[in-house]
């Protein structure tokens, strides 16, 4: 917003800011005015003592009471709880008055609770509270509520995976969090109880309320006998408002130097308690409705990646092995032993969401001492391993991407999990960082013994960092295999699509070890083995194709020519598309038959002219053949009969 455009804004908020505070201006040359004389001190304290005393008892309940029913309402999205929270702010709706003769019928002397009390409801300091608590609880509620709503439930998925149950979730984590904004609404409760006059003079006229007592002196001795009551009120008001925007400032470290950054921290040397050699194993079912899961995968190594498109369920999948989505029917096992039946708490294992879900009140050396389990050496071991030994006294907001991502790392090492679960953890960060930091997590995955579960949607981070990869779509598995027998070997055009590769397509073997592709283009092979009439996939190596450099003839199968085999072997016909730029180096991208090839041509690359033909050959030595039946094989037997697989 230029400065231009915020006048009129500054000038609206500044008319109501002067409408607000002329009040308290006009009050002032009226001060001499005031009875100070004929003030009756002790009635007045007194007035003043039981407004304090009743609006503090409302509020404790109101606190006691409104927290929990405001975390209720923020967290379920049921129709009764909808109709409830509607319910519970209709006192901010009704005249005062009218909330007092509501209560009447529940609290005065004909009602069933006063004849069960004996009338004990009204005109009793316990009748000024019932009122007070009724008027002002709205204000604390919508407050818990908004502020409940606020946080994000990323802290309460990060909590139990270190081991802690609801209860302590909520007063270590929830609560703490949502703590600032709820303290502005209590304060605003007490204020809203210490002023309340039109419920309070209906439910308990006797004893006196400051307000109710205010309101005597005014009708009884008119505006000089009421005037000295302003400054005890006026007193307490601004003693509240001061409180309800106080906040206790936190000290910080000093800034550490750039060694202490972003950079991969140098190890230092330590003994790593040893860990079981386990596999992980899963079958996980879920229906949705739109959205059906149905992913079953059992690797054999340690290093694990999850790939798929937006909304294909990986994060989903993570989320139901680590527990924080209910399981019925699932199957999640850790070497012998079985997840899928214990809570979160339980299982014992290190949960990274994608914004890495360091708690924002907590201090690093408080982040890597919440897990139940925490073990004080491993802890220092890793603040000193990752380069955090400095950053003890700072909060997540004082960090940068690459600190808090290794903050995560530490924290969830320290429990010497034996499962590691990272959901997109570098989706935020800029390349160069990135790049930095898978590095930094591939060598910590060599010192570890835990299994690794990386959900990405980045084919060359998943190379990095896995050995197996599972490829899900739908809810459905497309692939699984090793990092080479996918890459090398995807079961799909579809796989091959989400791995990022190219030169990839479908065909059939033709008798002559020729494939004919899907746009009847022939392409040399030196695959002999493949039966005629088998559906084949096949990728050709970039640096398999060449330009001719002379003229071509119309046909696409331009002409044959003698290879470097000592074979003959067809040239086609390819047009110049583009150039692209991929991981630093320059392809060419030709059009041969309808498909788009990429060769890696420096020459070709460096082309001006993007309209001229080339004449192209494609070296048989570097096509890949692969049946396509064989490879929906692949697949991990304990699970066979179960897997869908989409091709």
């Amino acid at each position: 917003m230029t400065r231009r455009s915020a006048r009129p804004l500054r000038w609206l908020g500044g008319l109501l800011a002067l409408y607000l505070c002329a009040p308290f201006i006009a009050a002032l040359p009226q001060i001499g005015r005031a009875d100070w004389a004929g003030v009756d001190w002790h009635t007045m304290g007194g007035a003043v003592g039981v407004s304090i005393a009743s609006a503090s008892v409302a509020t404790l309940i109101i606190l006691v009471g409104g927290v929990p029913l405001g975390y209720a309402l923020a967290r379920s999205s049921s129709r009764k709880m909808a109709v409830l929270g509607f319910v519970v702010q209709l006192p901010l709706a009704l005249p005062p008055l009218t909330s007092g003769i509501l209560l009447l019928f529940l609290l005065g002397p004909y009602s069933w609770a006063g004849q069960l009390t004996g009338g004990l409801l009204t005109d009793s300091f316990t009748g000024i509270v019932l009122a007070e608590t009724f008027v002002a609880a709205p204000f604390l509620i919508i407050a818990a509520r908004s502020a409940f709503a606020a946080v994000d439930p990323v802290y309460d998925d990060v909590a139990a995976t270190l081991g802690h149950h609801a209860a302590s979730r909520f007063f270590r984590v929830t609560l703490p969090i949502a703590w600032p904004a709820i303290r502005a609404g209590l304060a605003l409760a007490w204020l809203r109880a210490f002023g309340e006059f039109g419920a309070t003079v209906m439910v308990a006229y006797h004893p006196y309320s400051l307000p109710v007592y205010t309101y005597v002196l005014f009708g009884g001795q008119g505006l000089p006998a009421m005037m000295p009551l302003l400054l005890p009120t006026l007193a307490i008001a601004v003693l509240c408002a001061v409180l309800s925007v106080y906040r206790r400032g936190v000290a910080t470290q000093a800034a550490a130097p750039l060694e202490n950054g972003d950079e991969s921290a140098a190890a230092s040397p330590a003994t790593l308690p040893p860990m079981p050699n386990a596999r992980l194993s899963f079958a996980l079912r879920r229906d949705l409705g739109a959205f059906n899961l149905d992913v079953t995968w059992a690797p054999t190594t340690r290093r694990l990646a999850i790939i798929g498109p937006s909304g294909s369920g990986k994060s989903f999948a993570l989320r139901i092995i680590a527990g924080l989505e209910r399981n019925d029917g699932c199957m999640v096992k850790l070497g012998e032993r079985d997840l899928a039946p214990l809570a979160p708490e339980q299982r014992q294992i290190g949960y990274m969401p994608q914004d890495y879900g360091l708690f924002p009140h907590m201090t690093v050396a408080r982040q890597l001492s919440f897990p139940v389990d925490a073990d004080a050496l491993s802890t220092r071991y890793w603040l000193d391993h990752l380069g955090l030994a400095r950053l003890t006294s700072r909060l997540p907001a004082q960090l940068s991407f690459g600190q808090r991502q290794r903050v995560a790392l530490a924290r969830a090492l320290t429990r010497h999990s034996q499962l590691l679960l990272f959901d997109e953890p570098f989706s935020a960060l800029d390349t160069p960082r990135r790049r930095r930091l898978q590095q930094s997590l591939r060598e910590l995955q060599r010192e570890i013994a835990a299994v690794t579960v990386l959900v990405t949607h980045d084919p060359d981070e998943a190379a990095l960092l896995a050995d197996e990869l599972l490829v899900i779509e739908h809810g459905r598995v497309l692939q699984t295999g090793t990092i080479d027998q996918v890459f090398e070997r995807p079961a799909s055009l579809r796989v091959a699509e989400l791995l990022g590769l190219h030169n990839v397509g479908e065909g059939v073997m033709r008798a002559d070890g020729r494939i004919e592709t899907s746009l009847g283009l022939a392409i040399d092979t030196a695959e002999r083995s493949i039966a005629a009439g088998q559906p084949v996939m096949w990728r050709v190596s970039p640096r398999a194709v060449s330009v001719v450099r002379q003229s071509v003839t119309a046909n696409t199968q331009a002409h044959d020519a003698m290879h470097d085999d000592g074979e003959i072997h067809p040239t086609y016909r390819g047009t110049l598309k583009g150039v692209e730029l991929r991981h630093g180096d320059r392809y060419a991208v030709l059009d041969i038959g309808g498909h788009q090839f990429d060769i890696g041509d420096e020459d070709e690359a460096a082309a001006p002219d993007a309209r001229r033909e080339r004449a192209v050959r494609i070296d048989p030595r570097g096509v890949s053949v692969w049946a396509v039946a064989a490879l929906v094989t692949q697949q991990d037997k304990p699970f066979a009969a179960d897997r869908s697989v989409a091709r």
